[in-house]
């Protein structure tokens, strides 16, 4: 009888480890970590950077998968459909992933709630470029002559009801100017048509693109913020310039598909948390022109929820300005 409860109690003891054991031996593999743009844009620049930092904390790898298309939509369609055990996780870009939701023309197979946030990593504004030899020197040079060539002025952006799609809208609205909007599958491709000369203005973000304006590749007429960027403190503001309105950022996080263990979400969360505040995370963030925002918990969440229903009115307007 004895032996008998020894081995139900060994049963008992083995059963609740392997329970309460999974959360601490998460991961006995490689954690994959999902970029849904091209390799060399501003998101894949900083999930390459936080993810070769916290592996050495995990103990696995962490490998950074691109899944481009659909202006991140092929990416964030693959993320909500893993199996939600800590190995897929993905950077999720906002406010793209509302307007892809909330555009009923994109037919997304997803919706807010199919994913689980785990921790915000950058908050990055908005800023209008233009090539250094281009004729406008400044963003009302470019307004001007937009004014005298209505839809004529080509504006790049990285898709279609994207953070970038949105501040072009929000421009013309405010400026009395048209646009010939041309969008492009993420950063890079827009970059290299800017360099092209097949498009006149690119509207960006300041993330991932300092290096090219130290080089002189790029030249930044606005941040399209109430304060001028650290990375570009002699670039004065769209508020500055008499448009407080035309305010754009992107934010980047990364979540994971609904179902998430919490114990494991709270794992990723503490590794990446740490992974962002140490120093050398820090000064590559800073050489890349990219503003590191920490969001975790209830703060994250609540911006998603916040994020989503600005959103909705942004697609509105621009459906009807379709």
């Amino acid at each position: 009888m004895k032996n008998r409860v020894s081995i139900g109690l060994a049963v008992i003891f083995l059963f609740s480890l392997a329970i309460d054991g999974y959360p601490q031996s998460f991961p006995t593999k490689p954690v994959m970590l999902m970029v849904a743009y091209p390799a060399g844009g501003s998101t894949d620049v900083g999930a390459r950077i936080v993810a070769a930092i916290a592996e050495k904390d995990l103990g696995q790898a962490i490998v950074v998968l691109n899944k481009p298309g659909a202006g991140g939509q092929v990416g964030w369609t693959e993320l909500g459909r893993q199996k939600p055990d800590g190995y897929y996780i993905g950077f999720v870009n906002l406010p793209i992933i509302n307007t892809v939701i909330l555009d009923p023309d994109r037919k997304a197979v997803f919706d807010i709630d199919a994913f689980a946030p785990i921790i915000n990593h950058v908050l990055d504004p908005g800023i209008v470029y233009v090539r250094p030899d281009s004729p406008y020197k400044t963003l009302k040079d470019l307004i001007d002559e937009a004014k005298k060539r209505p839809g004529e002025l080509r504006a790049g952006t990285t898709g279609i009801l994207g953070d970038d799609h949105m501040a072009i809208l929000m421009l013309e609205e405010a400026a009395g100017i048209k646009l010939r909007i041309v969008h492009f599958d993420g950063d890079s491709p827009q970059v290299t048509a800017l360099m092209g000369q097949q498009i006149d203005v690119s509207f960006l973000n300041v993330g991932g693109m300092t290096s090219r304006v130290k080089s002189g590749q790029m030249k930044p007429l606005a941040v399209m913020d109430k304060e001028r960027s650290k990375f570009y403190p002699d670039v004065p503001t769209t508020a500055e310039l008499g448009y407080p309105a035309v305010l754009s950022a992107s934010t980047r996080g990364i979540a994971g598909p609904k179902g998430i263990p919490p114990a494991i979400a709270q794992k990723l969360q503490t590794v990446l948390k740490k992974a962002m505040g140490d120093p050398e995370h820090v000064k590559k963030m800073d050489a890349a022109g990219l503003a590191i925002k920490v969001m975790i918990g209830e703060e994250y969440l609540n911006y998603w929820k916040a994020v989503h229903e600005k959103a909705k009115v942004l697609v509105d307007e621009a459906r009807k300005a379709r």
